[in-house]
């Protein structure tokens, strides 16, 4: 055992849903001593940042139970069993925005809430988009209206709160910073 690593004694799935499940688990601390953790497990999302031909940000509005309220981010899903996510990122692309790309690139990768989650969300980057003609479905329990935001707009959005995740405002940051290295 590593000096700050958390061995398990024990783990106890105590919920299974259609998305996560919660684990309850007794740990041996460094120090030798016992504490109890819940953890959630989830299958691991992708997020788009997609950039139209005339340099806007595809986004959705979309109403978040969780959060009481709606709000703008960039195209997103969670990944199906042992699915590849630059294939999921192509699919949400398609879903939620009617768009399909030309070149996809990862950015990044981070965990959302490691303190209690292992959700892991893969960021990409969408470029050389085209709108489908027969684009796929939304998922039937989804619904979201399309925007594209100028970089100004997505600024104001996040001061506004429209914008209030950290993947869309990882994006909107990343796509600020890459603006700015060309304007150099």
């Amino acid at each position: 055992m590593t000096k700050l690593e958390e061995k398990t004694l024990h783990s106890e799935e105590i919920f299974l849903g259609k998305i996560i499940s919660l684990h309850l688990q007794d740990v041996e601390l460094p120090n030798g001593k016992h504490a109890k953790r819940e953890i959630i497990k989830h299958p691991g999302a992708v997020a788009i940042l997609a950039i139209t031909d005339d340099n806007k940000i595809v986004m959705v509005e979309q109403y978040r139970k969780a959060l009481e309220r709606t709000i703008v981010e960039i195209p997103a899903g969670k990944l199906e069993k042992d699915e590849e996510p630059a294939l999921c990122a192509r699919r949400e692309l398609e879903e939620e925005t009617g768009y399909e790309c030309d070149s996809l690139e990862l950015l990044t990768s981070f965990y959302t809430s490691p303190g209690f989650a292992d959700e892991i969300v893969h960021v990409y980057l969408a470029k050389g988009l085209t709108k489908k003609e027969n684009a796929a479905d939304l998922d039937e329990d989804e619904f979201v209206e399309l925007e594209e935001l100028t970089l100004e707009e997505a600024e104001q959005y996040v001061k506004e709160q429209k914008i209030y995740d950290a993947k869309t405002i990882f994006a909107v940051q990343y796509f600020q910073l890459q603006e700015a290295l060309k304007n150099k």
